[in-house]
């Protein structure tokens, strides 16, 4: 079988770094480009370069903004990922280095050379993704498949503004620009990671059997994990791995619904909220494949492979 073709957007972050092991686990990787979202771009570009080197891989990695397209964030997950994004677990400098090239660019000379070829898995804020699309409307013509984490379809969000996701609220009018340029995408809400967590100590069984990938895991989500037991979540949450696994195999989806999604830009509460039209009452073409339910047997069996721990299948 032919593996899936891959460029990820991305913040590394620990669920990054997670989605980031099953891409190499399970697909070929044409590059990551970079941006701000969970901490500052000189953070996520040194995270990627250490997942590089940690895989053994030659992915090209490409910085990319290092701020939003208008506003300048509110607010950073340093708190859930560390100072540095990787559990403040203080890894030497990685040998992989990132490309001169920006991320913008990148992802446009990457879909030019493979046209129609490129799954585009977006991880991160979307502001690396809107500048490209600013420089060049028809991206969306050269992606195979867009596979967007962010939302959160019926408010149920993760940051100061109650109804808005992080991805999405990190930067509003990129995603705006995203969700209006592209025609079709898939979207993996915030929401949907809260009902596909895994069980924290099923996830223990996989991180002890596990290879070095299990271990570098462990080491850098003790953070996170501290994190959600003090806000009372219940099981692992990996968000980013769960669109990766959409990504890498669409058969993992049980269940969607095709709606028009905008983002809010404006409200004093709501800016960066996902609003979904789904009465189909604005007369507007659907646009997002609002995923509802995912096969979790096959979602295990993605990140134990990427752990190195699908012996215990």
């Amino acid at each position: 079988m032919t593996k899936p073709q891959l460029l990820i957007d991305t913040d590394p972050g620990v669920d990054d770094a997670l989605a980031i092991l099953m891409a190499h686990a399970h697909a070929d990787v044409h590059g990551l480009s970079i941006a701000a979202g969970n901490v500052g771009l000189m953070h996520t570009t040194r995270n990627a370069r250490t997942l590089v080197d940690l895989v053994g891989a030659s992915t090209p990695v490409f910085a990319g903004c290092a701020t939003p397209l208008v506003h300048l964030p509110e607010e950073d997950a340093a708190f859930v990922h560390g100072r540095d994004g990787l559990g403040d677990v203080g890894f030497p400098e990685p040998k992989a280095t990132a490309a001169d090239e920006h991320a913008a660019l990148a992802i446009l000379r990457l879909t030019s050379e493979h046209p129609g070829e490129l799954t585009l898995v977006a991880l991160a804020p979307l502001t690396n993704l809107a500048l490209a699309l600013h420089l060049d409307p028809s991206l969306p013509k050269r992606v195979k498949r867009l596979v967007v984490m962010g939302g959160a379809v019926t408010g149920h969000g993760n940051t100061n503004r109650v109804p808005a996701e992080f991805n999405i609220g990190f930067d509003p009018e990129a995603a705006h620009v995203v969700f209006e340029g592209f025609p079709d995408f898939d979207l993996v809400d915030w929401e949907l990671t809260l009902r596909h967590a895994f069980d924290e100590d099923e996830f223990d069984q996989w991180l002890a059997a596990g290879d070095h990938r299990a271990d570098f895991f462990r080491r850098v989500f003790q953070v996170a994990r501290e994190t959600s037991r003090r806000r009372g979540r219940r099981g692992i949450i990996a968000a980013d791995a769960l669109a990766m696994a959409v990504a890498i195999d669409p058969s993992v989806i049980v269940r969607s619904e095709r709606r028009r999604v905008g983002v809010e830009l404006d409200g004093r509460l709501t800016r960066g909220a996902t609003v979904v039209d789904w009465g189909g009452r604005l007369g507007q073409q659907p646009q997002a494949n609002v995923v509802l339910e995912l096969d979790q047997v096959k979602f295990r069996a993605m990140v134990r492979r990427a752990l190195g721990a699908e012996r215990l299948g």
